[in-house]
């Protein structure tokens, strides 16, 4: 299979391309901003799995020209793909009252937008029977524990909910499946940043096996849905 996965250089990105890498039949195109990330991750592929399926991209999602830097790179390696997982994402822990324009701006183009930018591109190359899984968190969950200093982060991943679901039903002529997993906590440098000090009782492996195996099997069963995969929150 043909697999895409943004947000790659660390926590759960890094390590379901690690997981996805471990079947030498996959390609696995792994996307990040941070060059020195996916230097790294290569790495530890090869020194896993022994395989060399692992394909870098350095982009940044909110900036980035698609069509012109980042499809190239993609196209001269596969012509269709068959999982694209919209994993990136920031998260700021932030008051209300203090947000600023470019706080608004930085959550809704990384959390939103860019899976909207990804997916437009890339819509022409999905194979029949694909999936597109967007991950979001419980904290856009409708009816959730919600947090103090989350209202942007929840709002964007709230917005990741609805355009799964809206997708999901759009899509459905080109038997493209749509779904959305709704995290809680896993302990990543991000939650680490965000939550100092906060222990959760998932790692990022643990939460990128169950992204792996929802990502390879999970649209056979669900399509517009948006899951909660959670044991605590945040």
């Amino acid at each position: 299979m043909n697999i895409i996965v943004t947000g790659a250089s660390r926590g759960i990105g890094f390590e379901a391309v690690k997981l996805f890498s471990g079947d030498v039949q996959n390609n696995v195109f792994a996307i990040s901003r941070s060059i020195k990330g996916l230097d790294k991750l290569k790495q530890e592929c090869l020194q896993i799995n022994g395989t060399d399926n692992v394909h870098v991209l350095p982009f940044d999602l909110q900036y980035g020209d698609y069509h012109n830097s980042l499809l190239p790179g993609i196209l001269k390696k596969i012509d269709k793909i068959d999982i694209l997982v919209n994993n990136a994402g920031l998260l700021l822990n932030k008051p209300f009252e203090l947000m600023e324009d470019k706080d608004f701006d930085s959550l809704f183009n990384t959390n939103v937008k860019s899976v909207f930018l990804l997916t437009k591109h890339l819509l022409p190359y999905f194979a029949e029977n694909s999936h597109i899984l967007n991950i979001s968190s419980m904290g856009g969950y409708q009816g959730s524990v919600k947090f103090p200093g989350l209202s942007l982060y929840s709002a964007s991943k709230g917005a990741i909910a609805v355009l799964t679901e809206c997708l999901a039903e759009e899509l459905k002529p080109r038997h493209i499946s749509v779904n959305c997993v709704a995290l809680g906590s896993a302990q990543t440098e991000m939650l680490e940043e965000a939550f100092p000090g906060y222990k959760s009782p998932l790692s990022a492996g643990e939460m990128a096996t169950f992204i792996v195996d929802f990502a390879t099997s999970g649209h056979r069963w669900f399509n517009g849905k948006i899951l909660p995969v959670s044991l605590t929150t945040p």
